[in-house]
């Protein structure tokens, strides 16, 4: 069977977090904020996982929102609240993903869109960010009742798309993200789009670039070259 499918993962990967900067700054004083936001909220998720914690990934993004408040002598406001989470359904995608999504679907490639939000929040982002027409499908990891890394979502994922889960590749800017595709089986690339080192301890997909351009060429050119 061809190596003929391709997974992204959404929130950082695809959706830039960085326009809820402006509505940190409102609420807490900082726009910076929303990194450590994001981060205890992916921490809190793995956690979730690792110990059955059945959930889902926008209870636990309000129930950060209200952590990292205390943690800045702050209370959200429900209009604050709203607004923050509204807005992560309504995330611009970076400038470099829309043309590398071209470029994979015009090569024969099917696009998927695989995250740890719920299903009806990351269609919802899709949509938002203009690129419901650049993926052939999208898969939550809800059903699951856990998040990545869990080595089962890779497994979902992989019955859900009936495809073998070495025969995926999954995309993503996070190292974890990818660390646990490749123990699950599955084939990685990794876009570095904070310049911050590689866990040197976490498996390290060979293909990685700075641009989802420079990820899907290398992609395409791995595949074409076992073919």
């Amino acid at each position: 069977m061809p190596r003929d499918t391709v997974l992204f993962d959404i929130n950082e990967t695809v959706l830039d977090l960085r326009s809820l900067g402006p509505k940190f700054a409102a609420a807490l004083g900082d726009p910076a904020v929303v990194s450590t936001w994001f981060a205890m909220l992916l921490h809190t998720s793995t956690v979730c996982a690792l110990t059955g914690v059945n959930t889902g990934f926008a209870d636990l993004a309000g129930v950060m929102l209200d952590r990292i408040a205390a943690l800045h002598d702050r209370t959200i406001s429900d209009d604050a609240r709203a607004g923050i989470l509204g807005g992560f359904a309504s995330l611009k995608p970076h400038a470099d993903v829309k043309p590398a999504l071209e470029r994979l679907r015009s090569s024969g490639y099917r696009t998927v869109a695989f995250s740890n939000s719920s299903l009806n929040l990351v269609t919802k982002q899709i949509a938002n960010a203009g690129l419901a027409e650049n993926f052939d499908a999208v898969v939550s990891v809800e059903e699951t009742g856990s998040f990545k890394p869990d080595g089962k979502v890779y497994q979902f994922v992989a019955e859900r798309l009936d495809r073998p889960v070495g025969d995926l590749r999954l995309i993503a800017t996070h190292d974890w993200d990818t660390h646990g595709a490749m123990v699950a089986g599955m084939h990685a690339a990794y876009i570095d789009r904070s310049g911050a080192p590689y866990h040197p301890l976490y498996r390290r997909p060979e293909i990685h670039a700075t641009t989802m351009g420079g990820v899907v060429e290398q992609v395409i050119a791995a595949d074409t070259g076992r073919q």
